[in-house]
């Protein structure tokens, strides 16, 4: 079987895997051609998420020419549902939801128009590393790159064959997508409820627009740590729909799982690097579309760089990440999630109570406005001075 030859070969074409070829194509345009993109199914494929796309993610593509036109809903705001109240911030244009479905192959046509080779229906099998770059099998083709992305998901293959732990957080997901209900947040608006404390987690209801109407999202996340007990989450949600008037046996259930991040431990072997969710994704929320888009535009630079250079032990990998925006973001959510998750809500809760601004801190980091931080900790931590 005859091998054919890359620079560098990406396993997974979602938002992650695209994301790369792009910024890596945008830096080094020299490599047109030269760059693989495998997925292991065709487009457009469904892939259960509720959508819900940080501006960041648009600004970031946008800064490479890149606009993904798909059918959306504008948010411009965020709702939180406390057991002693709710709090709205609504400073405007934070973001967008999507259907992932239609995103994803629209992002995976750019990296195509703009020099990715995109093969569809390969999903790899083995692959084997050596002096001189990283030989992939799909079982119907045999490929060679200098290097290799995996991008190919929670259940990453790259990481399962690498033999890098998959680590302690693990979130059990389930959504469904209902028409309206009374009481449910206008349009514009992404509702988090924590209302329920039997869990680590909390529900959502988010706009999603859905066969030409804006339809509603509807769903829980919930967490473990080091493979704690999980409630059964379809139950949860079944009971939540059943107090907003609706059955959950009328819809179409959709499960999933997530991964968060944990940076101190490895993402990286010589010649390959994981990014997106194979190297995990925020713990608190769950949100990992913009973190994809971050990943790509993180990885692709740094790609660009090792591979003019011929230095691809990635051994410095862990510390690009971590020192980037996107690696103290992740750190960030992850301090918040063990707060929250493990430490108590109640003193977090009562902050979001008390100055409301909190909210809008978190509205800001989903669009990407949080610089500079202190003007922020200003705003909703007490005893702060204004920032200069």
């Amino acid at each position: 079987m005859q091998v054919r030859p890359y620079e560098l070969i990406i396993v997974g074409a979602g938002p992650a895997g695209s994301a790369t070829a792009l910024f890596l194509l945008h830096h080094r345009p020299d490599l047109q051609g030269r760059i693989l993109l495998l997925e292991r199914r065709s487009f457009p494929r469904e892939k259960f998420c509720a959508g819900a796309l940080g501006g960041r993610a648009d600004r970031l593509l946008e800064e490479i020419g890149v606009r993904i036109e798909v059918p959306s809903v504008a948010i411009d705001g965020l709702m939180l549902s406390l057991p002693d109240g709710r709090v709205e911030r609504t400073p405007g244009g934070i973001g967008r939801v999507i259907r992932r479905r239609e995103f994803d192959h629209a992002l995976a046509l750019v990296a195509r128009d703009r020099g990715a080779e995109l093969l569809e229906g390969h999903g790899v099998r083995t692959f084997t590393v050596d002096k001189g770059g990283v030989e992939v099998s799909t079982g119907r083709e045999r490929f060679r790159g200098r290097a290799l992305v995996g991008a190919d998901g929670v259940g990453s293959t790259v990481r399962r064959a690498l033999g890098l732990p998959f680590g302690r957080l693990k979130a059990s997901v389930v959504e469904v997508d209902t028409e309206r209900v009374s009481g449910d947040p206008p349009d514009h608006l992404l509702h988090f409820d924590v209302t329920d404390r039997t869990y680590r987690g909390y529900a959502w209801d988010f706009p999603t627009p859905l066969k030409g109407r804006v339809m509603v999202s509807r769903g829980l996340y919930v967490l473990s740590y080091d493979g704690s007990t999980v409630p059964e989450v379809t139950d949860l949600l079944a009971e939540r729909l059943r107090a907003q008037g609706l059955c959950i046996q009328d819809y179409r259930v959709k499960r999933m799982a997530e991964r968060g991040i944990e940076l101190h431990r490895p993402t990286a072997r010589p010649r390959i690097l994981l990014v997106g969710e194979a190297a995990g994704i925020d713990p608190i929320t769950g949100e990992g579309i913009a973190q994809a888009v971050q990943y790509g535009s993180v990885a692709g630079r740094y790609l660009a760089e090792r591979l003019r250079t011929g230095r691809l032990s990635f051994r410095d990998w862990r510390l690009r990440l971590a020192s980037s925006d996107l690696g103290k973001d992740l750190a960030f959510r992850r301090l918040l999630a063990q707060g929250c998750y493990r430490w108590g809500r109640h003193p977090f809760e009562r902050l979001f109570l008390d100055r409301p601004e909190a909210l809008e801190f978190g509205a800001a980091i989903f669009a990407g406005r949080v610089r500079p931080w202190r003007k922020w900790a200003s705003k909703i931590l007490p005893g702060q001075s204004p920032a200069s």
